[in-house]
């Protein structure tokens, strides 16, 4: 087998189970897990619905490149959502099964292993970066994103040596698990560090639907792009998802798109993959893209959520202001994020993701992860409000 196998991290639910393993919880409270962001909204209809019209489909292969029709309903759904001059739906744009698999295999085919490959991501982080980074030969370069950087990457204290070395740069805005938003000028400040250093900027951008303001939506790094007048979107990739968008985790739908010169070598790269989006699939993602609506209606929901959640704890726990995405990052009581959590299950029956599993130590062995906990605000509003109540009570009695 691949040696490079080994040197993979357990993934954050592998040790959180091993975790609660010896744990007893309390008999007669329901469970409530706070911990897979898995939306738990309704899927949106129309897809569903798509997906039988087409189901006879399935006894044909599908392209690659998806069908001509989704790539340009992808393309102009992006266009206006991120105010783009356009996008070529033959050159700049691929559908993917999912922004976790397209993630994945892009740095299988854009690493270079003849040369320092060094691959910096977010820190804490979505574990498929460092997986992917591991398994394509590369080196992954955490980025520490603690309160003074305001949850995001301080691109300037990298070394210029350093930057030599890089090949891709992860961005994840709104980002998982922090909830920040990048803005547009730190996209043009990385998008000018990969003009002056040759690396790739691949920006992860599936939480993007999913804001608190309706008159403040993220920007994108193709945003940045065509504010600098760069419509070739020059060594910059995007990556969006439907999962989350439109409560269609299952779907195994989204797209990325950016510059040609990295979309077709990677279209050649998932030809031999065998990755194409079967035509059901494609045909319900078109009527998933096309509508806003529900996305809206969507947005609404957690809205309500999160105002719900933060008047709850607020007075008893510290957390960044939500802007975007479905998580809360709040600092733990005490800073133990793990004997919180044990603590959190075995007392009230509520799971959380421990902050210190998503991320990694640095060389002063400090984890940017440690003493915060990830929540995921997926459930319904009613059992999310229980859980926050069953936390703030447990905070209170110390």
């Amino acid at each position: 087998m691949n040696p490079d196998l080994d040197a993979l991290h357990p993934y954050p639910f592998e040790k959180l189970a091993k975790l609660k393993a010896s744990l007893t919880a309390p008999a007669g409270l329901a469970h409530i897990p706070l911990t897979i962001g898995e939306p738990q909204h309704a899927p949106y209809a129309k897809a569903l619905e798509a997906l039988v019209r087409h189901q006879l489909d399935m006894a044909k292969y599908p392209a690659t490149a998806g069908i001509a029709a989704l790539r340009e309903t992808m393309a102009a759904w992006a266009t206006a959502r991120f105010g783009l001059a356009g996008l070529d739906a033959e050159r700049q744009i691929l559908p993917v099964n999912g922004t976790r698999e397209a993630i994945f295999a892009f740095v299988q085919a854009a690493l270079d292993r003849t040369r320092p490959a060094k691959v910096a991501v977010p820190n804490p982080f979505y574990q498929i970066y460092e997986g992917a980074t591991l398994l394509a030969g590369g080196e992954p370069l955490y980025l520490d994103c603690t309160a003074e950087t305001h949850f995001r990457p301080d691109f300037s204290a990298i070394s210029a040596d350093t930057w030599r070395e890089t090949q891709i740069v992860f961005l994840c805005s709104p980002g998982n698990p922090t909830g920040a938003v990048t803005p547009l000028d730190e996209f043009k400040q990385l998008i000018a560090l990969a003009d002056e250093f040759d690396f790739i900027i691949a920006s992860d951008e599936c939480y993007s639907e999913l804001y608190l303001d309706e008159n403040a939506p993220p920007p994108g790094l193709l945003q940045a792009c065509a504010e600098l007048g760069r419509d070739d979107y020059r060594r910059c990739i995007v990556f969006h998802s439907l999962s989350k968008r439109s409560n269609l985790p299952g779907l195994r739908s989204g797209f990325v798109a950016g510059d040609a010169d990295l979309i077709q070598p990677f279209k050649r790269y998932r030809t031999y993959h065998g990755c194409a989006m079967s035509l059901p699939v494609q045909e319900a993602s078109i009527a998933a893209w096309q509508d806003e609506t529900h996305v809206r209606a969507n947005r609404d929901a957690y809205r309500e959520k999160f105002a719900a959640v933060t008047e709850i704890l607020a007075p008893v726990l510290d957390f960044p202001r939500p802007e975007a995405s479905f998580y809360l990052w709040p600092a733990v009581p005490g800073g133990d994020d793990i004997a919180f959590t044990r603590r959190l299950f075995e007392e009230v029956h509520v799971s959380v993701l421990p902050g210190s599993l998503m991320g990694r130590e640095n060389a002063d062995g400090f984890n940017p992860g440690s003493g915060r906990l990830r929540l995921a605000l997926v459930a319904e509003l009613a059992p999310t409000r229980e859980a926050a109540e069953r936390i703030r009570r447990l905070i209170e009695r110390g």
